[in-house]
């Protein structure tokens, strides 16, 4: 790599807030100068490097937030979330696709020092409320990246080819600015190709993200999340690096999220196990907000803990919910 390119990605992992690039191509440059003779130049390199990567973070620092403009700014919903992958509870084997994604991307320099490329284009299936936007902040959190939401309901329009120049125009933002970039409901774009209600437009719209996909070799991160992986077309799973199933909790898994939601707030003796059967058949996403719901109404009678029959009533009321929805959906 020429000095004039290291400089540039200097300047662009700067830009990206990407340390472990940045400190990568500093080090490079110390054994430039060392080759050259200017052993002194090069040692105060590696001295400022070494010192920049023991000093803590800081916790005051205001990060600059990477905002779209012109078209973009209506395209893209920018934001540098908070969450990390703590906030998610998830199964063993989603647990491990997860570290393994923020580990590959954590050591980006050396994969790709070797030709090969990080995991970076996921493709997220579930039910909702089972934590896949989540997943999408809590990435983005755990990498120190900004978070880009795609708006379909702007992406996508009924005039010919200009859907396609939308989709480009994300793709060449994906290019040009590191970040996590999330397609939500994303069967509006995948829906399989041959299905009978498919017009030519869907079918060039498809074509058109399969190719732009496939021809992106950025370092930003790409996420798809549908709830409805029946109707992707089957081109779709070649073009991602990783398919992650979502899955609505087990008793275990809501044991540990009423407890990271209510612990504190209930009498010390709970039986956690006993109250996490009662949310049985709820996502993620239900239990959590039966949990605040439960936290709000203590708060409004001035009580000091939840009633853990608050908490049950509310998982109940979820449950109600969920059913009333799903029997207007079968009339619909």
């Amino acid at each position: 790599m020429s000095n004039a390119e290291q400089f540039k990605a200097l300047v662009q992992s700067h830009r990206d807030g990407d340390d472990a690039h940045f400190y990568a191509v500093a080090l490079q440059l110390a054994a430039v100068e060392a080759r050259r003779g200017h052993g002194k130049i090069a040692e105060e390199i590696r001295s400022l490097v070494d010192a920049a990567k023991s000093r803590p973070p800081s916790t005051s620092k205001t990060v600059a937030l990477h905002q779209p403009r012109g078209d973009l700014a209506a395209l893209l919903l920018a934001s540098y979330p908070a969450n990390r992958l703590a906030d998610l509870v998830a199964d063993a084997a989603l647990r491990k696709q997860l570290d393994r994604v923020v580990r590959e991307q954590r050591h980006i320099t050396r994969i790709a020092a070797h030709g090969l490329s990080p995991r970076r284009k996921l493709l997220l299936v579930g039910p909702p409320g089972t934590g896949k936007t989540l997943t999408a902040s809590a990435l983005a959190g755990e990498l120190g990246l900004p978070l880009f939401l795609i708006r379909l309901d702007i992406l996508i329009t009924k005039f010919m080819g200009e859907t396609a120049a939308r989709l480009r125009q994300v793709f060449e933002a994906i290019a040009a600015t590191r970040g996590v970039y999330f397609f939500d409901e994303f069967d509006a774009i995948g829906s399989q190709r041959a299905m009978p209600n498919d017009v030519g437009e869907a079918r060039r719209i498809l074509n058109s993200f399969l190719q732009m996909l496939e021809q992106d070799h950025s370092q930003s991160l790409v996420l798809a999340a549908t709830n409805h992986p029946d109707i992707l077309d089957p081109a779709l799973l070649r073009r991602f690096d990783d398919v992650l199933h979502y899955r609505l909790p087990d008793t275990e898994q809501a044991q540990t999220l009423l407890r990271h939601r209510l612990a504190g707030h209930l009498p010390k003796r709970v039986a956690w196990k006993g109250l996490a059967t009662q949310a049985s058949g709820l996502s993620y996403a239900e239990i959590a907000k039966a949990s605040e719901d439960a936290l709000k109404e203590a708060l409004m009678n001035e009580e000091a803990q939840v009633d853990i029959k608050q908490v049950i009533a509310m998982l109940e009321e979820r449950r109600v919910m969920r059913a009333g929805w799903k029997q207007n959906s079968a009339k619909g």
